[in-house]
Order: C-alpha cells, then structure tokens, then sequence
C-alpha cells in the first residue's frame, strides 16, 4: 500500500475508529459563548487556527518524534511523558488516549506491523499511535505533522455542522482557508527528533474548557 494511500486513509473521517465522538473541543466552546449562536459564525475558523497554533502543535511534534523513534529503533513511548507534560489538562490526555485506542484497534486490522512497537489496545495517546502508523506505512515526517492538523481542523470543522447554522458550503472554504496554518504547522514540526523537541504551546483556556466539558452530563461529542 502506497504512503499517499495510507494518508488518504487516515484524513478520512469515516475511518473506523471513533473520530467522530470528538469535536476537538469546539462544543464546550460553543457552549461558553463561542460563534454568539450563530451570530458569529467566523469564530469557528478563528478557533480551529488558535488550536493549530498551540494544542495541534504539541500533537503533530508528537507525532513526528514517535516516527522518528521507530524508525531509529527505540521505543516510541518514550514520547509520551513529554506530550503529557506538554498537555497539563488531564480531559485532553483522556481524549488522546481514547481515539489512540481506536487507532490501535483498526491497526491490528490493518496495519499489524504498529503492534511490534505499541501494545495493544492499549490507551496510548493519539499522535503518538499516528506517528507510528506513519513509520510503519512509509510516510516521511511532514505527512505525519501535516495528517495531524488537518484532522484536527476537519474535526473542529466537521463538528460546527452539528452544533450551530453552518453551510456545509461555507464550512469547507473555513478548512480550504486553513491549509496556510496547516502547513505552518507541518514545516514548524517536521524536523524534530528527539522527546524533548516537542513544542511546549500551551493554550489554557482550550484546556479549561475541556475540562469543564469532561464532567458535563449533556453533550452531543465526547471532547
């Protein structure tokens, strides 16, 4: 299977593995007042940059290192305490470990190379599962930084759909608008190779947001 292919793959929000439950955080910021219920429908491309700038950093450098890791035959896990420490809200570790889960569980489907370097089903963080993947099925390190940010774009995205008046139409101009932070984000990330490397971006009111949303008892996403 070609690495354009297996990119292809993980950008599809369809893939089976419980993406869609999350809205990467833009119902709690809904819910605290963001896009005034619909009145301010731009806040949501706004929100996705914010995060591509910050919290999506800290994944896709993640991610990056975890590939490099494989790839140079140590352990991708020794990434994770320094994206733990790097992502201070426990709600946000949570999430990462639930859709890494899942990415796990359909890499034993479909890529069962990912299990000679992770355990299995395991709740080991979500770039870091991504970034394996991406060393497995020959993707180079911009295409595991640039996967990384766009799902999370598309999530946000995808998300604003349920959650407020949006043109689908107009939607897809917000992630086509994005691409610039997108690719940003990729070039800032492709070159690191070491746990330490990963950026320290922290966004506390994502992070405080996430954390209220966790112990919500009605919600339509799980983060």
């Amino acid at each position: 299977m070609s690495a354009e292919l297996v990119a292809l793959m993980l950008a599809d929000a369809r893939l089976p593995t419980g993406s869609h439950t999350q809205s990467a955080g833009l119902e709690a910021a809904v819910r605290d007042g963001l896009a005034d219920d619909g009145r301010r429908l731009a806040d949501v491309a706004r929100y996705a940059r914010d995060r591509l700038r910050t919290v999506v950093r800290v994944e896709a450098g993640a991610a990056v290192v975890a590939r490099h890791l494989v790839l140079t035959g140590r352990d991708p896990l020794e990434v994770v305490v320094h994206w733990a420490a790097r992502t201070p809200s426990p709600a946000l570790r949570e999430i990462a470990g639930r859709t890494g889960r899942g990415y796990l569980r359909l890499a034993e489907r479909v890529w069962p190379a990912v299990l000679r370097h992770l355990p299995r089903d395991t709740e080991t963080p979500r770039p870091v599962v991504l970034g394996v993947i991406g060393a497995v099925c020959g993707l180079d390190a911009a295409q595991v930084a640039r996967l990384t940010a766009y799902d999370d774009a598309q999530s946000v995205v995808a998300a604003s759909l349920k959650l407020l008046p949006v043109d689908p139409a107009a939607a897809t101009g917000w992630l086509v608008d994005l691409h610039p932070d997108i690719e940003a984000c990729a070039t800032a990330v492709a070159g690191l190779t070491e746990p330490g490397d990963v950026p320290a971006c922290g966004a506390p009111v994502v992070e405080l947001l996430a954390e209220r949303h966790a112990v919500e008892r009605m919600r339509l996403f799980h983060g």
